[in-house]
């Protein structure tokens, strides 16, 4: 993988010497190969490869710099080099894109041509069309203007697409050796030399691959729009008003300069032809026409006047009659002859409003009319005789059609500096936004998100994630992560005490709960251990339905942990039974075994009556141990007492304990009897599945035999 995508994800380091080198080096490798190939007169551009270079190695940022620096740099010496800054900008910026996704590679030359057909299509295509606008759509005069030509002369194209194939022939080879040349340098330096040059713009220790997906994931969760939407879009739409706007400013400016100049120029012209007229020789000019001394002297300084400026049209003179113009002079022009003198001529639609005027000798304002002779600027200037009578005007036509031209040839060169200033601005926002302001806040929402206070690990594990984040941006962001590290620190330790005081309270209760039932069990001198003994059994009975997949949604570890714990309180309804009863040595009567069975619904109602001053989480583990005592008796063909439940209608903690109970009951030594042995009590056990037991509770308990027979050994031996 090309080292510029692995560099990516290093700590965030000082390497601003090695990227000003970087970039000095490409602005200076573009411009002394782009004179390099001008000097030797050879058919490339070769002004580039600093730029393709800088941005493989450097990244996004130092490209943009050098691609944009580089048109301004060459532009001192050819001022339309800098209307193609965009398109450098833009190779350099894709450079960059292959360079992180390993495009510059031998071993894959797939992927080294689409940088080269991508740049040609840059370079070639898009400059093609530049060309063609900046220079009016005709054929430029550059490098490829002489293939251009031949590839026209031989009429297998239009102009058009004669001028777009050359400049793509010519980009293509000059884009090969560009992309060939970066492609050498990636595979000869180290990666090592190459990780000094990248300019990530991290401020702060980059996050994995895996914690990127994470952030985009998140960003694609905002409710509209994500915050680097928000800011690239912003300053999108900014620079678009600014462009616009100063766009059209300038248009304007620039056409009423266009036509000031033009208005002077006509005004300039009429001044001059109207000095070489004497207004008492006016009618004398008319009726003799060229035969009148002087006339031919006059009619050469208009004729003159009309061919010394291009963009002057038409020079005359006319005197202004009800019928017409009646002309006094007329200058050739190369496509149409001067009218003879005292030709009358039909006013101009343009022209009609202004007769009361003209009739009356008055000076007008310059016309703009479009007509058969195209987009005209005319100014009228009157020829008075020695009485101050309005003989005749000079009129004199501008054509206006260049300032069409020279406007939309302003506008395209307005629009590519533009375009080249708006992706070097969008880009560095895109770059500003991702590494100051998104990146540390999508850092901040993973590691805070993934945060997990369960155990001392996990605690220890969140609190070095986001102090390893070193967020750095020096503003706002900087001083909210600072603040989240802080309440990160006191969270873990206010956790940690919690969790401390939580374990002691745990202890307190099982403790409590242990004394109570054994100060039930002292009532009982036939019991002994059987209180901690059945909380085992009904621990490992629990682990082996769970092994084996059997009753799994029941089998959380809140439900586990509530029937362990809450186990030795099953016979707690006992404290409600005689003593004469309940330590009875005998078989007990049906009477006493009627009282004996009310020990399940008292030990509910115990246990009943402290949940109503409990609320919360611990209401489950209550819950628990009322349906332990309560149902502990009830059997699986619902013959059991003190509800007749049956099968499932029997709570799992109830048919779990049930088990528990009976097997205890069975092994343990009582004082009306001896305990059974292992065998018989499994046995026993195995006999009742089915009928008074759940079939795969007492399965569990069997298939875990040899945990029960550790726990039973044990007991006897204490």
């Amino acid at each position: 993988m090309n080292s510029a995508y692995n560099v990516a994800y290093i700590r965030k380091k000082n390497n601003k010497g090695y990227i000003l080198v970087l970039c000095v080096t490409g602005l200076l490798v573009n411009y002394l190969l782009a004179h390099l190939a001008t000097g030797l007169e050879l058919p490339l551009y070769l002004d580039n490869i600093g730029s393709a270079l800088t941005a493989a190695l450097g990244g996004y940022v130092p490209a943009i710099v050098v691609g944009f620096f580089t048109n301004l740099v060459n532009g001192i010496n050819d001022i339309t080099t800098i209307y193609y800054g965009s398109l450098t900008v833009l190779i350099a910026i894709c450079s960059a894109w292959f360079a992180a996704r390993d495009y510059y590679n031998f071993r894959k030359p797939w992927k080294l041509l689409t940088v080269i057909v991508t740049f040609a299509l840059i370079g070639g295509g898009l400059g093609s069309l530049l060309t063609w606008a900046l220079n009016g759509f005709a054929f430029a005069s550059g490098i490829s203007s002489p293939l251009a030509v031949r590839i026209y002369e031989s009429g297998a194209l239009s102009q058009f697409w004669s001028q777009f194939a050359a400049d793509m022939l010519i980009d293509l080879a000059d884009k090969t050796i560009t992309v060939l040349s970066v492609a050498v340098v990636m595979a000869v330096l180290p990666d090592g030399v190459k990780e000094k040059f990248y300019y990530s713009g991290w401020q702060q220790n980059p996050v994995s691959r895996e914690e990127q997906e994470e952030e985009k994931a998140g960003s694609k969760r905002a409710r509209r729009f994500s915050l680097r939407f928000k800011i690239v879009a912003t300053v999108a739409v900014i620079m678009l008003i600014i462009g616009v706007g100063v766009g059209g400013i300038s248009y304007y400016h620039f056409s009423r300069a266009a036509k000031a100049e033009q208005t002077a120029l006509a005004w300039g012209v009429a001044h001059v032809a109207a000095d070489a007229i004497n207004g008492d020789r006016v009618d004398e000019f008319i009726k003799l026409g060229e035969t009148a001394n002087g006339y031919a002297r006059i009619e050469e300084r208009f004729n003159d006047l009309a061919s010394g400026t291009e963009s002057v049209q038409y020079v005359y003179a006319y005197q202004i009659e009800e019928e017409g113009c009646r002309v006094v002079f007329d200058a050739d022009t190369p496509d149409t002859p001067g009218s003879d003198p005292g030709a009358l001529i039909a006013f101009d639609d343009d022209f009609k409003t202004l007769l009361p005027d003209l009739l009356a000798g008055r000076q007008i304002e310059p016309v703009e009319s479009s007509g058969q002779y195209g987009w005209l600027l005319t100014v009228y200037e009157p020829i008075y005789d020695s009485n101050g009578v309005c003989k005749c005007y000079v009129g004199v036509d501008v054509s206006m059609e260049h300032i069409r031209k020279n406007g939309h040839e302003f506008l395209v060169r307005v629009f590519s500096l533009f375009v080249g200033f708006f992706i070097l601005v969008l880009t560095l926002a895109v770059w500003f936004a991702d590494y100051r302001i998104v990146k540390p806040i999508n850092a901040m929402d993973v590691a805070t998100s993934s945060a997990n206070y369960v155990t001392e690990k996990d605690r220890e594990k969140t609190q070095h994630h986001i102090h390893e984040l070193d967020i750095s941006t020096g503003d706002e962001i900087e001083n909210l992560y600072r603040s989240v590290c802080k309440t990160t620190d006191a969270m873990v330790v206010t956790v940690g005490n919690l969790e401390h005081q939580s374990e002691v309270i745990r202890k307190l209760q099982n403790g409590l709960i242990l004394v109570l039932a054994d100060m039930v069990e002292s009532r009982d001198q036939n019991t002994g251990e059987h209180v901690r003994k059945t909380a085992a059994y009904t621990d490992i009975i629990m682990r082996q339905l769970k092994k084996e997949g059997i009753y799994t949604n029941q089998l959380t570890d809140k439900f586990m942990y509530d029937v362990v714990n809450s186990a030795p309180l099953h016979d707690i309804g006992k404290i409600q039974v005689s003593d004469t009863i309940l330590n009875k040595p005998g078989k007990l009567t049906d009477e006493e075994f009627e009282i004996m069975k009310t020990h399940t619904t008292a030990g509910a109602e115990v246990i009943a009556h402290a949940m109503k001053t409990v609320s919360g989480d611990n209401s489950g583990y209550l819950e628990e141990a009322m349906n332990l005592a309560h149902y502990h008796h009830e059997k699986w063909n619902g013959t059991g007492y003190p509800c007749g439940l049956k099968g499932e209608e029997i709570p799992l903690s109830a048919r779990i304990m049930a088990v528990a109970d009976v097997f205890d009951a069975l092994v343990s030594k009582r004082s009306y009897k001896d305990g059974f042995p292992f065998e018989k009590a499994m046995e026993i056990i195995r006999d009742g599945a089915g009928t008074h037991f759940d079939p795969n509770v007492a399965g569990a308990l069997e298939h875990a035999s040899d945990e029960v027979y550790q726990i039973m050994i044990t007991s006897m031996e204490v």
